[in-house]
């Protein structure tokens, strides 16, 4: 018990981000507070957190306590929830979501807003970067990525059809070159996505008959940005054919504002997962939030077109 208890202490130390919020919030004095922390850096043998009564710094091996130290507590709230569970038990705790930039902003955090506000008790937080991350290290319990995970240790929940589809708007297409096959888009001014001062990307397409027949071509073109957003203005401004999410690029088709392009080929798929560690006793709020995603999704982008 007593390692559960540090377990919690070090989860309100962290959460509060100070020796003095940390002792006003559990009513301890702050010399009580500085000790019991360091009597628990002496039992695990490392330093947890650099810290001033002011600030305090989780150093890595914090990071990793806290995160993997939140999982087993929710774990514990869990198992024990579990036990007495009534249908209409009211949903509560911590869920920490993580997301890229612009799905992530387009569609997961409304979901998220309207989640927590019918279920009050929960703690939404959602985090968006522009890579994944790692969930246990960073004390995630949903991420939400592009493609099915490879590692076994996460189950994964399709929330989303998706795939790649290249696309530009009618002035564009009105004075431009032919385009047959994806070779022709050597012509093209291609409109990319660049993350980084690397060459520009390969953009790879399936023929619509043959799927595992993929063709790649390295695109190029004046235009370029770090910003999906910043790309489909460019495309819409007529600039040239950029390859984008049919969850982003959807609606603007529909309108005719932009035109699909290169029948015969599609964009390879890129399907959206709900992803969380494997755990025996996963938590009724982030089961309950991943079916809201899901089933609130449909209505929230078209449903994609069968090759």
């Amino acid at each position: 018990m007593a390692h559960l208890d540090d377990l919690a202490f070090f989860q309100h130390l962290a959460r509060a981000g100070s020796l003095t919020a940390t002792a006003r919030e559990l009513g301890l004095s702050l010399s009580a507070v500085s000790k019991r922390l360091k009597l628990l850096e002496a039992r695990l043998g490392v330093e947890l957190a650099a810290r001033t009564t002011r600030r305090l710094t989780l150093t890595a091996e914090g990071e990793r306590y806290f995160a993997r130290g939140a999982l087993i507590l929710d774990e514990l709230d869990e198992l024990e929830n579990s036990l007495g569970e009534k249908a209409n038990q009211a949903l509560s705790g911590r869920l920490r979501v993580n997301a890229t930039f612009g799905f992530g902003r387009r569609h997961i955090a409304p979901l998220l807003s309207h989640f927590c506000a019918e279920h009050p008790e929960v703690e939404g937080w959602l985090e968006l970067t522009n890579f994944p991350l790692n969930l246990s290290d960073h004390g995630f319990d949903i991420g939400i990525r592009v493609g099915e995970p490879s590692e076994s240790r996460l189950v994964a929940r399709r929330i989303l059809a998706n795939r790649r589809v290249l696309c530009a708007s009618p002035a564009y297409i009105a004075q431009a070159p032919a385009l047959k096959v994806p070779a022709d888009l050597l012509q093209h001014a291609c409109l990319v996505i660049r993350e980084n001062d690397s060459d520009f990307p390969l953009w790879r397409f399936e023929q619509s008959d043959q799927p595992t027949k993929i063709q790649s071509v390295k695109v190029s073109g004046r235009l370029a940005s770090n910003d999906g957003e910043v790309i489909t203005r460019l495309a819409l401004d007529g600039h040239g054919v950029m390859l984008r999410s049919w969850w982003d690029v959807n609606e603007h088709l529909a309108s005719g504002a932009l035109v699909a392009l290169l029948p015969g080929w599609q964009g390879v798929r890129a399907d959206f997962y709900a992803v969380y560690e494997q755990r025996r006793h996963v938590p009724a709020r982030l089961r309950a939030f991943i079916d809201y995603v899901q089933r609130e999704m449909a209505g929230r982008v078209s449903v994609l077109p069968e090759s």
